[in-house]
């Protein structure tokens, strides 16, 4: 595949890394193949506790993304992440896990990955390195002003992430810029800049470890808190839950039973009578009302469960 987005000489690009933290070389760890097993694996333990703490300096920028993201979302939106490698799975991971547990339709939450969807299990040469190819799969997507897009790297310099933020830009959409260096190209080129410094890595340059956990909390914290903030959770239960087999139907029967305090009888009645919709379920009970009512009264209030007791009286 080839690229025109970024003609530097193999040496400067080198250079270039050699200045990223993440690519840091540790001398202290140099001997680290001739330790026993679990000398390693204490290093590593405690390499990875300092990554919350990186992600707590953060917090402010997380939470000004986040009500950006849901205000978006609330009018129509979509949730767009956009990476290459390690970044762009941990990208797609978010977003398939926000069906089962949100219940959300899988085009509002999308994952981007440079190279496609073969490149969750296998290299594409190139591909990160293609401003190009983010824009084609924006424009496969049709990128609109209330959408989000969220450009994943660890480094912050990797064209496709870069590509991807400013092609969103242009269109008018949120963008995101989520990196693990300070200063860098992906989060001058966001709306929203976040930057989780975590340091060199035990293996220099291998960002799928403290880089790729930071990652992942901050994806978990996106996804979560705007789906919290939309009105997919009542209190800490998952009442957007969609029971797709034996376990989540336990599981749907126990979060009205957690809601409501109900007996087994009353929840399985309340369950049938709104085909399975938690949300629904736990309203007829709590205000007394029929699963037509339920669905009424929660389409009026924005799916919020809160706001349709609040109007039920």
């Amino acid at each position: 595949m080839t690229s025109t987005s970024d003609p530097r000489a193999p040496r400067d690009l080198r250079t270039e890394l050699e200045s990223l933290t993440t690519e840091a070389f540790r001398p202290e760890l140099a001997d680290i193949d001739r330790l026993p097993t679990l000398d390693i694996a204490r290093l590593m333990n405690g390499e990875d506790a300092t990554v919350a703490g990186a992600v707590a300096a953060r917090l402010p920028e997380i939470a000004a993304a986040i009500d950006a993201v849901a205000e978006r979302m609330a009018r129509g939106g979509r949730l767009v992440y956009a990476g290459a490698g390690t970044a762009g799975r941990l990208g797609v991971l978010d977003a398939s896990e926000c069906p089962p547990t949100f219940n959300t339709d899988p085009s509002r939450v999308v994952g981007l990955i440079a190279g496609g969807p073969s490149a969750m299990v296998t290299s594409v040469e190139g591909a990160e390195d293609s401003r190009e190819l983010a824009r084609a799969d924006l424009d496969g997507l049709g990128v609109a002003p209330a959408d989000t897009v969220v450009g994943i790297s660890a480094s912050g310099r990797t064209p496709y992430a870069i590509g991807a933020v400013e092609h969103a830009r242009d269109h008018g959409a949120l963008t995101i810029g989520l990196a693990c260096n300070a200063a860098s190209p992906l989060a001058a080129a966001a709306d929203h800049g976040i930057e989780i410094v975590v340091g060199p890595e035990l293996l220099t340059g291998s960002t799928r470890l403290k880089a790729g956990t930071a990652q992942k909390l901050v994806l978990n914290m996106i996804s979560t808190i705007t789906m919290i903030r939309l009105g997919k959770t009542y209190g800490n239960l998952m009442v957007d839950v969609r029971a797709s087999n034996d376990k989540l139907r336990a599981r749907s029967h126990r979060i009205v039973a957690l809601a409501t305090g109900a007996d087994d009888k009353e929840i399985e009645e309340a369950l049938t009578a709104t085909d399975g919709e938690v949300k629904n379920a736990i309203l007829t009970i709590l205000a007394d009302v029929d699963g037509p009512t339920a669905a009424r009264l929660l389409e009026e209030s924005g799916g919020h469960l809160r706001a349709a007791l609040a109007a039920a009286g």
